[in-house]
């Protein structure tokens, strides 16, 4: 009585092996199993090769635009050149490291291409009409995310405050005490302010 259910697992483990290794019109299921894995692994390493070489500033300097209006204007910031040589490149600002939110902007920054195709900020006159407003977006992106991307690199409880000056020691025991964030008082520090947006110094005053 018990040679049964072990003759039935025997069986149905035959029969399972059969349709794994029978071939179908050219293949076996077997093969296109493995064929389909390693397919799946060129695929997702072709796919995060793609999505980090979209994270060099070779590929973001590749357009026109970037390449003549923006670079010089960033190399002149601080977050280029600096005395500690830590240099923020065009992603390190603009692009989420949770793999999830950076896939959703990576999506989203795709419209630019779009901008770019039709000529959109093709020209200086054109780039400097539309820097406010581009400006804008940014700071009410980064203002939704509590200056994410800032604090990959400026963590609050990394801050050694003794070693600030004494403004800037007040303002960010004020901005910790009361969750401002980053880029309500810090526009135009990697991008000069663009005509038209006040004065950074003077957005949030916490004296």
């Amino acid at each position: 009585m018990m040679e049964k259910p072990a003759r039935r697992r025997a069986s149905l483990l035959g029969r399972l092996w059969r349709v794994f290794t029978s071939p179908s019109a050219h293949f076996s299921l077997g093969s296109i199993l493995l064929y389909g894995f390693f397919a799946g692994i060129v695929f997702w390493g072709g796919f995060h090769w793609v999505v980090e070489l979209t994270n060099t500033e070779t590929f973001c300097l590749s357009c026109h635009e970037m390449r003549t209006f923006v670079a010089p204007a960033v190399a002149e910031s601080q977050h280029h050149a600096n005395q500690s040589g830590v240099r923020a490149t065009c992603a390190d600002c603009h692009v989420p490291a949770d793999w999830g939110a950076k896939i959703g902007r990576k999506l989203q920054m795709t419209r630019e291409l779009w901008y770019h195709a039709i000529g959109t900020l093709d020209t200086r006159e054109k780039y400097e009409a539309k820097r406010l407003q581009l400006a804008e977006r940014v700071w009410a992106e980064m203002t939704e995310t509590g200056s994410r991307e800032c604090l990959n690199c400026h963590a609050y409880e990394s801050m050694d405050l003794r070693l600030q000056e004494g403004l800037a020691a007040r303002q960010h025991v004020l901005a910790i005490d009361r969750e401002v964030t980053c880029i309500a008082c810090h526009k135009g520090l990697a991008h000069p302010l663009p005509p038209g947006a006040p004065d950074r110094r003077l957005l949030v005053d916490l004296r």
